[in-house]
């Protein structure tokens, strides 16, 4: 198992990457400082939508409403979050570059039903599970959080903004072609992109803006937040325990909080977390423990093939 780390620099700034040493919840990077940087472990992958989706997996229908709670025990595991993850990075390993983007389709299309098929019991929907099963080659006209889940090895890979989005509606509409479908997948991409190309927090809050108004906080809406699994009411959410975290673990830990559907949402956070703060190496070493030799290959040849740019 190995693993290409890069070191990223960040002068500090209250905007852009807060200071996390005194927080007691923080051991997200590891750092050091002096007055100047702070230096944060980054890893070029989709690791924080993994992390989401296997911390997330024993409360998706045991809600726990606290950020109160062990990140990793024996009764997790990755579901179809993660393998779909997995998938759509297959997908990408097969090009340097895309631009004949019905040509990726039709590859995203077989990588999806050729590991979907092999993990059939991790917990997909049902209209999904029978798109995989019977190897369909048109969408459903869906507008699940599965587009938005599925979609973060396409931030990583994706050399613009405008790619990012390209390549997430390419992402998405395989299965995903209602409007709301592709916006919660263009959303999470784009975010991404932004996060880890240097993106202020209020950036990233002016640029979702375009996507969805989020005018709730998660105490608000931690009561009464039920099981939702559409992108228009789970994605918001998910943004929004992003933009009230102080690290990466805080972010995972705000959107186990609010409930409803944990592993989604958490992988959803999770994969815009990890581009603006970054993973510590034991949080990422831990997740992909879980991880079965075939999936961890196209993890390590995902994190092989991409660059932080």
């Amino acid at each position: 198992m190995s693993f290409k780390i890069r070191h990223k620099r960040y002068k500090k700034s209250p905007d852009k990457r807060p200071n996390q040493f005194n927080n007691p919840l923080y051991y997200g990077c590891k750092v050091t400082q002096d007055l100047a940087t702070i230096i944060f472990l980054e890893v070029n992958t989709m690791t924080g939508a993994i992390i989401g989706d296997i911390v997330g997996s024993r409360f998706e229908f045991h809600n726990h409403k606290s950020k109160e709670f062990t990140l990793f025990t024996p009764c997790c595991f990755f579901t179809d979050d993660t393998v779909m993850t997995l998938a759509v990075a297959k997908a990408l390993n097969e090009y340097e570059t895309i631009t004949d983007y019905d040509d990726f389709k039709m590859t995203l299309i077989k990588s999806m039903h050729e590991i979907g098929n092999h993990y059939p019991n991790c917990g997909y929907g049902g209209r999904f599970y029978g798109w995989i099963r019977n190897r369909r080659t048109t969408p459903y006209n869906s507008y699940g959080n599965g587009s938005a889940m599925r979609v973060s090895p396409v931030g990583w890979y994706a050399k613009s903004l405008d790619e990012a989005e390209r390549l997430a509606k390419a992402t998405a509409v395989v299965t995903h072609n209602h409007p709301e479908g592709i916006k919660g997948a263009v959303s999470v991409a784009g975010a991404i992109y932004l996060a880890r190309t240097g993106s202020t927090m209020n950036e990233l809050r002016k640029y979702v803006s375009r996507f969805y108004k989020i005018d709730f906080t998660l105490n608000r809406i931690r009561p009464t937040y039920g099981f939702h699994e559409t992108c228009q009411d789970s994605v918001p959410e998910a943004f929004e325990a992003f933009f009230e975290s102080v690290s990466f673990e805080d972010a995972i830990r705000n959107a186990i909080s609010i409930g409803g559907d944990s592993d989604t949402i958490a992988a959803i956070t999770g994969s815009v977390a990890e581009a603006f703060y970054g993973v510590e190496n034991k949080l990422k070493e831990t997740a992909v423990s879980y991880l079965d030799e075939r999936l961890l290959k196209i993890y390590n040849e995902f994190n092989n093939k991409t660059e932080v740019k």
